[in-house]
C-alpha cells in the first residue's frame, strides 16, 4: 500500500470510528434526518473546500474565500434591495466577479512571483473592505425566489431532507472528484504541486494552471457565498471570517498534503463530515462548549500535520 494513501485511510477511520462512538451514546444520530442537516449546516464550508483542496494539491494557499463569502452575501442583499434584478441574474453577475478577483490573484502569484499567502492574504483585506464599503449592517434578504430555493428539498425515509443546498454540495465533491482525478486539468495540479521546474519539464502550462486553479477557488468561494445567504438569509461584512481556516483545516484532515502533489477531494468531504459531527455531538450533548468543536480539530490537525511529516520522511528515505 502507497504511504501516501495512509491520510486518507487514517481520515476514514476516525469518522467511522467517532460516528460508531457518537451513535452508542445518542442512537438518534444514526437518522436520516441528522445526516441530512449534517449535510446542509456544513453546505457551504463544504463547497469552499473543494476549491482550497484544488489549492493546496497545486502547493498553494487562499486565505480570500471567507471575506469572499462575506463580500458575496452583502452583495447579493444589497443587489436584491436596491436594484430589484432577479436573484439568478445577481447569482451570475456575482460567479463572474469571484473568478475574475481569484484569477487575478493568481496571475499575481505567478507573473510577480509572489507568495501565494502575501497575495491571498491581501485578497483577504481587500475582499472584506468591498464588503463593508457596500454595508456595514446586516441585511435581511426577502424575495420569494429565496423562499422557494429554501423550501426545495428531496424527501427522505425516516423524516430526511436532502435540501437543495446539501444536494449541490455532494454535486460539487462529484465533480471536483472527477476534475481532480480524470481531467488533463487535474493532473496538471498534482504535477505543479510537485514542484513548479519538474512542471515545467513535465510540459504543464504553469501560468495557465495557477491562474484556472484560483479563479475556481474564486468561483467556488462565490458560489459558497451564494448557499451561505441562502442558508441565512441575509448578508453581514463580517460574517464567515475564520471560514477559510476551517476550510484548510477539513483539507488537512481529509488527507491532503500541505506541501501538495497528494490529496484526494473525498478525503475533504470526509473532512468536512468530521468537523460537521464534532459539532452535532456537542449540540445533542448540551452541556459542552462549542468551543470544544476548535479544541478536537486543532487535535486533529496535530495528529495529521506529524502523520505528514513521517510519510515524506519515509518517502525521503526510501528516495535515498
Amino acid at each position: 500500500m502507497n504511504a501516501r494513501h495512509l491520510p486518507l485511510l487514517a481520515t476514514i477511520l476516525i469518522f467511522f470510528v467517532a460516528y460508531a462512538i457518537c451513535a452508542f451514546q445518542f442512537p438518534a444520530m444514526l437518522s436520516l434526518r441528522v445526516l441530512s442537516n449534517l449535510l446542509t449546516d456544513n453546505a457551504f464550508l463544504g463547497i469552499v473546500a473543494v476549491g482550497m483542496t484544488f489549492v493546496i494539491l497545486s502547493g498553494g494557499i487562499d486565505l480570500s474565500v471567507g471575506a469572499v463569502i462575506g463580500f458575496a452575501g452583502v452583495f447579493l442583499a444589497v443587489m436584491l434591495r436596491d436594484t430589484g434584478v432577479h436573484p439568478i441574474t445577481a447569482f451570475v453577475l456575482l460567479l463572474v466577479i469571484t473568478t475574475l478577483f481569484g484569477a487575478a490573484m493568481g496571475a499575481v502569484i505567478h507573473y510577480l512571483d509572489m507568495p501565494a499567502f502575501i497575495v491571498t492574504l491581501a485578497g483577504m483585506f481587500l475582499a472584506r473592505g468591498m464588503a463593508f464599503v457596500l454595508s456595514i449592517d446586516s441585511i435581511p434578504v426577502d424575495h420569494e425566489f429565496y423562499s422557494m430555493l429554501r423550501r426545495t428539498f428531496y424527501k427522505l425515509p425516516g423524516g430526511g431532507r436532502l435540501t437543495l443546498i446539501g444536494g449541490l454540495m455532494i454535486l460539487v465533491f462529484i465533480v471536483g472528484a472527477i476534475v481532480a482525478h480524470r481531467t488533463r486539468f487535474g493532473a496538471n495540479v498534482y504535477a505543479l504541486g510537485g514542484g513548479v521546474q519538474t512542471a515545467r519539464l513535465m510540459g504543464v502550462p504553469v501560468a495557465r494552471t495557477t491562474i484556472s486553479i484560483y479563479a475556481l477557488s474564486g468561483f467556488l468561494a462565490g458560489l459558497s457565498g451564494i448557499v451561505f445567504s441562502l442558508y441565512t438569509s441575509a448578508g453581514y461584512p463580517l460574517s464567515a471570517v475564520g471560514v477559510e481556516l476551517d476550510a484548510i483545516a477539513a483539507v488537512v484532515i481529509g488527507g491532503t498534503l500541505l506541501t501538495g502533489g497528494s490529496g484526494y477531494v473525498v478525503g475533504t468531504f470526509i473532512g468536512i463530515l468530521i468537523q460537521g459531527l464534532i459539532q452535532t455531538y456537542i449540540t445533542f450533548d448540551g452541556s459542552l462548549s462549542s468551543w470544544w468543536t476548535k479544541i478536537l480539530i486543532g487535535l486533529l490537525l496535530f495528529a495529521f500535520i506529524l502523520l505528514q511529516k513521517a510519510i515524506l520522511a519515509a518517502s525521503q528515505g526510501r528516495g535515498r
